[in-house]
């Protein structure tokens, strides 16, 4: 019996996807994928729901969250076929994914104001709960093993920011921010991106090895649409959903903004690096309900 991949608990058969290759070769869309910056279906329209987000890869296998209907984790194999992994319980709603070394997963999970773990076995459990959570959002993983997490209030147009330590416990890092949704951290985890998506503005901080942040400044703002996800490449160019919009637009480390690549849909919620050289960027459209994707020149900040 072949297998895609094989790690304790996390056993996906040939039949959701053959041995793991670069997904950007996949497909009726092959000639479009294989030229850099031009986006291509990976998966077909109305796979996901409309709250599809939250891309991550894990090895060569690429997860992402609301896969049919709200509450859903989804694998997603090369050929852009989605498979039902784990449905979160109770009223729990992934909006993003992210791994440690191990194959965990923790889950932002925005409807019962948790931080989620999935283990290999697909066992879920709260890792962090706090009452005074908005709604979990996006969230990124340090080196170190802690998570930050942003946290909106779209009602008032306001947001907070949060780091979760490797004992699950919440501190607060900043309050009174704006709709606080994308985070990243920087390749050598220096500098901290934080995007406010109803203001359009964009700021970096300065943070330390134990994830306290200083030195509050703007890194860029815009005056139409709305912003999302955002992922480094390995040069430290930051990408950035422009939701809405319909672009990905790619900035260097000082701010300038290098180029606007063009997405089928408008609603673009966040992406991912991924394949094996880490250079085929997967995108996740909430208008269309699917997954689009595009090839790079530089590959993500983990590869």
């Amino acid at each position: 019996m072949k297998l895609h991949f094989l790690l304790p608990g996390f056993l996906l058969l040939a039949a959701c996807g053959s041995q793991p290759r670069n997904t950007a070769d996949a497909g009726g869309d092959a000639a479009a994928a294989d030229s850099l910056f031009r986006s291509s279906d990976l998966t077909a329209e109305n796979t996901f729901s409309t709250n599809i987000e939250g891309p991550a890869v894990y090895r060569d296998s690429l997860f992402v969250v609301n896969y049919q209907h709200d509450g859903t984790l989804a694998y997603v194999s090369p050929e852009g076929k989605g498979l039902l992994w784990v449905s979160l319980p109770d009223s729990s709603t992934g909006n993003s994914i992210k791994f440690d070394a191990a194959g965990n997963m923790y889950v932002a999970d925005f409807k019962e104001h948790n931080i989620l773990k999935v283990d290999r076995n697909k066992k879920v459990s709260v890792f962090c709960h706090n009452d005074a959570f908005n709604q979990p959002n996006d969230i990124c993983r340090s080196s170190r093993g802690w998570i930050l997490a942003s946290d909106p209030n779209w009602k008032d147009s306001t947001g907070q920011l949060w780091r979760i330590d490797v004992d699950g416990k919440a501190t607060r890092l900043a309050a009174g921010m704006g709709t606080t949704n994308g985070l990243e951290l920087s390749p050598d985890e220096k500098r901290l991106y934080v995007n406010e998506s109803a203001q359009r503005r964009i700021w970096q901080f300065d943070i330390d090895t134990a994830g306290n942040i200083s030195n509050k400044r703007p890194f860029t703002d815009f005056s139409d649409f709305g912003l999302d996800g955002m992922h480094c490449d390995k040069q430290g160019n930051l990408y950035v959903c422009r939701y809405g919009k319909g672009v990905i637009a790619v900035f260097d480390p000082a701010g300038k903004l290098l180029r606007e690549i063009p997405l089928k849909g408008k609603n673009c919620s966040n992406l991912v690096f991924g394949g094996p050289d880490g250079r085929t960027v997967y995108v996740t459209l909430q208008d269309r309900k699917m997954l689009e994707q595009f090839r790079t020149d530089i590959p993500g900040k983990d590869f």
